[in-house]
């Protein structure tokens, strides 16, 4: 008993010190850390976002990195936003896009996490959706700039009204991960059930194999929202990027900066 208590006090503890990167200095939209992006592709972003942010105060920011320090995905993007500040003090208006990458010895991982005054209009099931059907398909196709500008892209529209997820869509997610659970419970029963139920059951496998198919790939998005009519990505004299290690140089900032937004917890996120 003791040496249980001693593991979990130990897990506690490594959570609880647990070191989110530091405050970029100036402030960034986007932070590159794992460097998965080309110098480009990071301005073009930052761009944008920073765009999005001066016309609504909504600000969200993207954060790369190699290794999650010991916390799961949601732990880490609630601790980016809530130590940055990112989004207003008042509305906790801002979004916060992790992203770990996949690397030969570790699973990718992705979060969306809300500040607290968004967690209304972007729910777990909405946060979800955008990175089961728009994120994680272009990140198995190794296109990070595609999947990230694309969760940013949805989120803005969303967030700002010009996008919404239908019921329908919203509720196949929630099917679909009912059928995986019951394709997982059955398969369970048949290699725990021996040969008798493997032989039984050998027949309806094949109708249950197709009805599942159908049932899990035949109700998705067929194609992306397309990228709000307000978001207009321009050159900004303000910004210049060195591209792949999340820094920066800005000749001025003032019109960029964290503003103290609170997080809760709130978000989805995934895996590939």
């Amino acid at each position: 008993m003791r040496n249980v208590l001693l593991i979990i006090s130990i897990l506690v503890a490594a959570t609880a010190w647990a070191q989110v990167p530091p405050v970029p200095d100036p402030p960034r939209a986007v932070n590159d850390f794992a460097g998965i992006l080309t110098a480009e592709q990071t301005q073009e972003l930052e761009n944008t976002l920073r765009a999005y942010y001066r016309n609504t105060t909504n600000q969200i920011v993207v954060v790369t990195m190699t290794d999650l320090g010991g916390l799961d995905r949601a732990q880490m993007a609630t601790k980016i936003g809530q130590e940055w500040g990112v989004g207003d003090a008042e509305k906790d208006n801002g979004v916060v896009i992790l992203v770990k990458p996949k690397t030969a010895s570790s699973k990718g991982e992705v979060f969306i996490a809300p500040g607290i005054g968004l967690e209304g209009v972007l729910s777990d099931g909405v946060c979800s959706h955008i990175i089961r059907h728009e994120v994680i398909p272009r990140f198995k196709q190794n296109d990070y700039y595609g999947g990230i500008s694309q969760a940013c892209y949805v989120t803005m529209g969303i967030v700002s009204g010009e996008f919404a997820y239908t019921p329908e869509e919203l509720n196949a997610d929630e099917d679909n991960k009912t059928a995986e659970t019951i394709v997982s419970i059955y398969a369970l029963l048949l290699f725990f059930g021996g040969g008798g139920a493997i032989a039984y059951n050998k027949q309806r496998n094949k109708e249950r194999k197709w009805r599942t198919e159908w049932f899990l790939f035949g109700t998705g998005r067929s194609a992306p929202p397309p990228m709000p009519d307000s978001v207009v990505a321009h050159d900004d004299s303000d910004y210049s990027s060195s591209g792949g290690s999340g820094s920066s140089s800005s000749s001025s900032s003032s019109d960029y900066s964290y503003g103290g937004g609170s997080f809760s917890g709130g978000g989805a996120g995934g895996s590939w």
